[in-house]
């Protein structure tokens, strides 16, 4: 077994000489989009003239496939208790502080074969667990269930426990007299659905140990404790490889949200107007505070009251609010700590605009012999305070002139 990391096979470890072979193995996480993962392994001719591994059956189709990573010995478990939120990051599994960073299944193999055989390579592909409610189109009325009530039923019908925090900010119920909940889809399109209009984020993640799985329909827990703190300027303590930076001011920050009602016979129908998302900033500034020029839209949406046009015109400005993005890399035993996705990190010593708490977007682990290195987007839904502490964008422009 590898000091680092731990593959499991329909919940059995592999044998220790698996791990002599492997060429490459990478795990990606994602807020909204399923995780993977990517094995590559070196093929042969075996002593019966078959290629090896093609037809092993522990790479079989819908195969049980899990990546558990051992953290550096004496890293603290600053994972599982601040940063067990959104992505499920509860720490347990396979020791103290190991974490269960991919749970799924095998789905696509791709072998690419040389002269001789030699140098060929079999590519093993395979998606998180939240496939298996992606097996079957459905069609299906809710009635009298809120989309946090549809979301937890669906889990469950998966064996899946759901969060407790989905049924935080949830939806009115959804009545036959009013507009009920439709599905035309699969249950993990259709809970992904609800999700972004509830301003939240659905995934099905592993928790303690492979097999063991979490339904989360919630948004992220941005009051959440630092799990990291990145640092790149300090010549001595710098514990990541790089940084790139970015924020665009190009999304809406308020919404003008009217529509009629089939209970309300005021023909101005119900307004939501909002420039709030309801989640706390991870910074001093948010968006139209920063660009001092806010953007505007206009959204009608089928509701049967003014509260859930209040939920929907918060959604949207949720998604919209994460103008600022980073990306980077690290090395596992120099930060310490296993990122995972909807963690909460500082980066410090970069500038008065960039420095503070960040949200975990997005994170790929590449595994080698050697190392573990972490490519990861970080997102904000606010900056730092001004250094010069003047106004900017066309605020600052129309005062010049």
């Amino acid at each position: 077994m590898s000091s680092s990391y731990q593959i499991f096979f329909d919940g059995q470890p592999a044998d220790a000489d698996f791990y002599t072979v492997i060429a490459s193995l990478e795990v990606e996480e994602n807020m909204d989009l399923p995780g993977a993962v990517q094995l590559s392994l070196p093929v042969n001719r075996s002593q019966a003239g078959d290629l090896t591994y093609v037809s092993d059956t522990r790479l079989r189709p819908m195969g049980n496939l899990a990546v558990v990573v051992n953290p550096p010995s004496g890293t603290a478990t600053a994972v599982a208790g601040a940063a067990a939120s959104l992505a499920g990051v509860a720490g347990g599994g396979n020791g103290s502080n190991a974490e269960c960073i991919f749970d799924g299944y095998v789905l696509s193999q791709k072998l690419h074969l040389n002269t001789g055989v030699a140098d060929s390579t079999l590519t093993v592909w395979g998606q998180d667990a939240s496939w298996l409610m992606n097996l079957t189109e459905k069609i299906k009325e809710w009635v009298d269930v809120t989309d946090a009530d549809a979301a937890n039923s669906i889990f469950g019908d998966y064996g899946i426990t759901p969060a407790d925090e989905n049924t935080v900010e949830d939806s009115p119920s959804h009545t036959e007299s009013g507009h009920s909940l439709m599905q035309r889809a699969s249950d993990i399109q259709f809970l992904r659905t609800l999700a972004r209009r509830n301003g939240k984020f659905c995934r099905v993640v592993c928790t303690d140990k492979p097999g063991v799985r979490t339904g989360y329909f919630a948004a992220p827990k941005l009051d959440a404790k630092p799990a990291a703190t990145f640092s790149i300027t300090d010549p001595q303590a710098w514990n990541v490889q790089s940084l790139d930076l970015q924020w665009e001011v190009t999304a809406p920050s308020e919404v003008i949200a009217r529509q009629a009602l089939f209970t309300d016979s005021d023909p101005d129908g119900a307004s939501a107007d909002s420039s709030d998302t309801g989640l706390p900033l991870l910074g001093d500034r948010g968006l139209a505070e920063f660009s001092s020029s806010p953007m505007t839209v206009l959204l009608a949406a089928p509701v049967d009251d003014g509260g859930e046009l209040a939920l929907r015109a918060q959604s949207l400005l949720r998604e919209s609010a994460w103008f600022v993005r980073c990306e980077g890399e690290a090395d596992l035993a120099q930060l310490g700590v296993v990122l995972r996705v909807g963690m909460i990190v500082t980066i410090e010593g970069i500038g008065a605009l960039h420095s503070g708490k960040y949200l975990v977007w997005s994170v790929r682990h590449i595994i080698t012999p050697d190392d573990h290195k972490m490519k990861f987007v970080l997102v904000r839904n606010a900056v730092g305070k001004s250094a010069a502490g003047g106004a900017g964008g066309l605020a600052a422009l129309v005062g010049a002139l």
